[in-house]
Order: structure tokens, then C-alpha cells, then sequence
């Protein structure tokens, strides 16, 4: 038989605001807050002059036992006891946040002096409990300057930055972290450090922690300076390229496509990415965000020359072409459009007509409201006219509300 476990509920103020812990000793500092001794005895002898709960200067570091709460406490224990022979009660865990105010100074107090694993792991510990916590450490004054610093910082081993990049990727949707992390890192000229460690978390880190470097640093490329510094990192662009061509994991791939989508603002970043045969992988498994960099890849000659020259890469498009968001639609008939009208590729008409690409882009276009899907719908039809054997399309009136042959 199972026996049942008592859990009994510890009344806040029997816990030491920095151990969380039911005080043993209770000493009350002269600012009248009642810690555990044990715990403000480290606390000062660490070489802090200040109360860590309200963080006020302290003119003196004595402090006395609080013998009424002393007493209290021990009331409460006696009370909560079982009889002899029974199983003793257990306390029931602190309640979130996990760690109190006290706690996460200390935290990042050792994490900024040590950038050590431990005390790393026991912030993303805290950071991963839940939003609360995720809020409160986003408000926290000083903890994204911390984190970020050990990304910034020589020597330090792999899993202290896979774990300080985790702690960075739950808090990035919260008010203000990605324009602080972007001023503290890409506007502050020690952004090639940064880089560095990403690098090295890239090649040596772990597939969770490549998936979460590659979103931290797309959340940081927030105008065209940070991109421009982000791009011109050569060992950065060649390892997501080397990832991409030897990676089948299509959370990481999303990931990668969309970084270099977001990078590729310049002509010099985008033909270095088609050098490198960036068309050729999306070709072999085309999503969304495969979609996104060959629509910007197409924006230049080398792009649509590239696709063009790409034997799957029209057809993998026509085939998917239903079944895409929105913005996916958009991206995939752009790309139609640059290879076939722009570049009037008869290598990619005739995939296009060959996939049942022309009713496609017929259905497309009915659709569509009056913008540029529409009117690049329009000029497909047109350009695929002469190749379609098998659709009078001479006389068909793009304003009709039905698709019909003639």
C-alpha cells in the first residue's frame, strides 16, 4: 500500500529572503529586515555593505537575533509535526518566482564574476519556470548586460554559452530585451566577440543550442547597420551555409534560411551566398522560409540567374504552390515571376506548364485582390502562352469571376 505524502504550506515570512529556506537563526539586520544567519553572514562577508532585500547602504553590518520570530517558527514546526511513527510532513515548494530578488542579485553578481555553468543554469532554470519569472528578470536592472557578457567574454566553456544563449532565447519576446541586446552588442563595436561565441556554439554546441544562437542573433537584426555587421562576419555566413548543405533538421534549417534572408540587404552578401550554391538546397526541401530567401535571392541577376539554372527549383515551387500562406504565395510567384518574365527563362516555363503551374497560377490570381500577386499572376499567364499547348489561353479575360478553358 502507497503511503500519502503531507505537504504542508510554509508561511512567507518564516523565509529567509535570500535562502527561500525556513529560517534556522533569524537575525534581523538594523534596516529591519530578518534574514537567516547563516545566509546574511555570506552575504556580508562576500564584501557587500548593503541590505539585499531594499539594497540600502548599511551604517553598520551588526545584527540581532529576532527571538519572537525565533520562537514563532519553532511553534509552527511543533504544530506541524505528525506523531511518532508517522511520515514527517514536507514543505511545499516556494512558489514563482523561485528565487527571490536577493537570490538573482547574487546570481548575477557570480555569473558576471565567474560566467560560471552552475549559477548559468540555475538562472534558465528559474527563466524556464514560467512568464512571471520571464518578466521579472526582464526587469531586472542589469540582468540582460550580465547574460550578454558572457557571450562577449574569452575563454569561457561551451556549455556556459549554450546556456547563457537559452536564457537569452526565452526572454527575447519580453518589452525591451532585443533593442537592449542589439545596443549592447551589434551598437557597441564588440559585436565580433559576440559573433565569435556564436560561432563556436554553431560548431561545437549542441542541436537545441545552434537552433536558439541562429534566433537570438536574427532577433538582433534590427535595421541595416546590425545586419550589415552581422553579415560581414566570413566565418559566421560559411558555417550557416556548411550547416545548411549537411543539416536535415527543419527547425535548424528554418532557422539559418531566415537569418540569411534577413542579411541578404546587400548585392555583395546575396551573390556570395548564390556562390556558394545556396539555391541548390531549397530546391531538395522547399518551405516557407526557403521560399522568403529565393524570393530576395531573385531581386538581382545572379539570383534569377541561379534559380533558373536550377532544374528543381521551378518545379519544387509550381508543386507547392496551393498550399502556402499568404506571404508564401507571394514569395513563390514572385520567384515565378523573376525566372520567367524578368529572365524569360524557357527552361522554367516549361517546367511551370508542366507542373499544372498555369491553372495554378490562374486559381492565384482569381483570388487575389488588385496588387502585385495579381499583376505578376497576369504577366505569367502571358509568358507562359506560348508554351501551354494545351490551353487556348489568346482569349482568356483576366477580369473573369471563373476559370474555364476555351
Amino acid at each position: 500500500m502507497v503511503k500519502e505524502e503531507l505537504y504542508i504550506t510554509v508561511p512567507s515570512v518564516f523565509r529567509c529572503p535570500i535562502s527561500l529556506d525556513v529560517m534556522k537563526s533569524p537575525v534581523s539586520l538594523c534596516t529591519g529586515v530578518t534574514y537567516d544567519r547563516s545566509s546574511i553572514q555570506k552575504w556580508l562577508e562576500s564584501g557587500h555593505d548593503t541590505c539585499p532585500a531594499t539594497m540600502q547602504v548599511l551604517p553598520s553590518k551588526d545584527f540581532i537575533p529576532n527571538l519572537t520570530l525565533h520562537r514563532l517558527i519553532n511553534l509552527w514546526i511543533q504544530s506541524s509535526t505528525l506523531r511518532p511513527g508517522s511520515n514527517s510532513p514536507r514543505l511545499l515548494p516556494a512558489t514563482p518566482p523561485a528565487i527571490s530578488e536577493v537570490q538573482a542579485k547574487l546570481l548575477m553578481e557570480k555569473v558576471e564574476r565567474e560566467g560560471c555553468v552552475d549559477s548559468l543554469s540555475k538562472v534558465a532554470e528559474f527563466v524556464s519556470c514560467c512568464e512571471e519569472n520571464r518578466k521579472f528578470v526582464a526587469r531586472f536592472d542589469g540582468f540582460v548586460e550580465v547574460i550578454a557578457g558572457v557571450l562577449k567574454r574569452k575563454c569561457v566553456e561551451i556549455k556556459a554559452l549554450e546556456t547563457a544563449v537559452r536564457i537569452l532565447d526565452l526572454i527575447l519576446s519580453e518589452n525591451g530585451v532585443t533593442e537592449g541586446l542589439n545596443k549592447l552588442i551589434l551598437k557597441s563595436n564588440q559585436e565580433s566577440k559576440f559573433l565569435s561565441a556564436i560561432v563556436l556554439i554553431l560548431q561545437h554546441g549542441s542541436l537545441n543550442s545552434k537552433i536558439k544562437s541562429v534566433r537570438v542573433l536574427d532577433s538582433l537584426a534590427l535595421d541595416s547597420e546590425s545586419k550589415r555587421r552581422i553579415s560581414d562576419s566570413q566565418d559566421l555566413i560559411s558555417i550557416l551555409l556548411q550547416l545548411l548543405k549537411t543539416n536535415n533538421n527543419e527547425s535548424l534549417n528554418d532557422a539559418v534560411t531566415s537569418i540569411l534572408t534577413t542579411i541578404s540587404i546587400t548585392r555583395s552578401v546575396r551573390s556570395r551566398l548564390i556562390e556558394n550554391g545556396i539555391v541548390e538546397i531549397p530546391s531538395n526541401s522547399l518551405t516557407e522560409k526557403s521560399l522568403k530567401l529565393l524570393a530576395t535571392l531573385s531581386t538581382c541577376s545572379e539570383g534569377r540567374s541561379a534559380i533558373s539554372s536550377e532544374p528543381k527549383c521551378a518545379a519544387a515551387i509550381v508543386e507547392k504552390l496551393l498550399k502556402l500562406s499568404k506571404t508564401g504565395t507571394e514569395d513563390a510567384v514572385t520567384v515565378l515571376w523573376s525566372t520567367c518574365c524578368l529572365n524569360k527563362e524557357e527552361k522554367v516555363k516549361e517546367a511551370v506548364v508542366k507542373g499544372n503551374g498555369v491553372t495554378k497560377i490562374l486559381v492565384i490570381m482569381q483570388r487575389e485582390g488588385e496588387g502585385n500577386v495579381k499583376m505578376m499572376c497576369r504577366d505569367l499567364v502571358k509568358a507562359l502562352r506560348a508554351v501551354c499547348k494545351d490551353w487556348c489561353l489568346g482569349s482568356y479575360e483576366t477580369k473573369t469571376t471563373h476559370i474555364r478553358p476555351c
